[in-house]
């Protein structure tokens, strides 16, 4: 099954994403997220999560080619509601979520990373949202949680990257290590958070959502609004097409 979950050890659960190539995730996938969170949330016996990834990287977003695939507007509303609803339950899972990070992490890769409690990168990650080249717009709401304001307007215009040793300066990324020590840097986190009371760790997560300065999931609905227009203009049909036709030469 392409997205997994299943407890790991002493509270920990683990959530793996592996949808080969490069991880860019159907319709059903980001569902798939959605209800492994909603699963760990209610599950009394899960007192942290890791969402990891097998593969080249962590993330590529949303599956392009089976959007393009799908018939009128099903497949963008189909991601649409995917994407939120993953991002959606990773913010707000009852336990903290440490997402650890290998490759790339792009599009709704950010969103995922951005809406978890910590990150843990290895020292090939690299984030991004290259929505602007696809004729979308969406996870600037998450990628402002790890970048200051200036230079996510930066990286949003021109579709630019940023490596996880930069964010581990600005303080969002909680460590950087060599990818095959990935896995045991995010475990010895969640086991940490694990080894709290739980009842205070499920109250200290509702209390830090309670005082967001932003509303995540209102302001990503915002953003995803300019979606929809886009693709009703056929402006994202025209940008997606070029993508999939630019892969199929590379």
């Amino acid at each position: 099954m392409p997205v997994t979950s299943s407890m790991h050890h002493k509270g920990v659960r683990v959530v793996t994403m592996d949808y080969p190539p490069v991880n860019a995730l159907p319709v059903a996938g980001w569902f798939d997220i959605a209800a492994a969170m909603d699963e760990a949330s209610v599950d009394d016996s899960t007192r942290a999560v890791v969402l990891r990834a097998e593969g080249r990287g962590f993330n590529a977003g949303v599956d392009i080619k089976e959007m393009q695939s799908l018939d009128g507007f099903v497949g963008i509303l189909g991601a649409n509601r995917g994407c939120y609803a993953a991002f959606k339950a990773i913010y707000e899972c009852r336990v903290p979520v440490v997402a650890a990070v290998n490759g790339f992490c792009l599009g709704g890769g950010v969103g995922l990373v951005g809406n978890s409690d910590v990150i843990v990168a290895a020292e090939d990650a690299t984030f991004g949202v290259p929505e602007v080249d696809r004729g979308a717009l969406g996870a600037a709401t998450h990628l402002a949680r790890l970048v200051p304001q200036h230079l996510l307007r930066t990286m949003y215009y021109t579709s630019r990257t940023i490596t996880a040793q930069r964010l581990l300066e600005f303080g969002s990324v909680a460590a950087v290590v060599g990818r095959t020590h990935l896995d045991e840097a995010a475990f010895e986190i969640a086991d940490q958070i694990a080894a709290k009371d739980p009842r205070v760790i499920r109250a200290a997560k509702e209390a830090l959502n309670g005082i967001d300065p932003i509303d995540v999931n209102r302001s990503y609905r915002f953003e995803q609004g300019f979606t929809f227009e886009l693709n009703l203009a056929g402006v994202a049909d025209e940008r997606r097409d070029e993508f999939i036709a630019s892969s199929a030469d590379s």
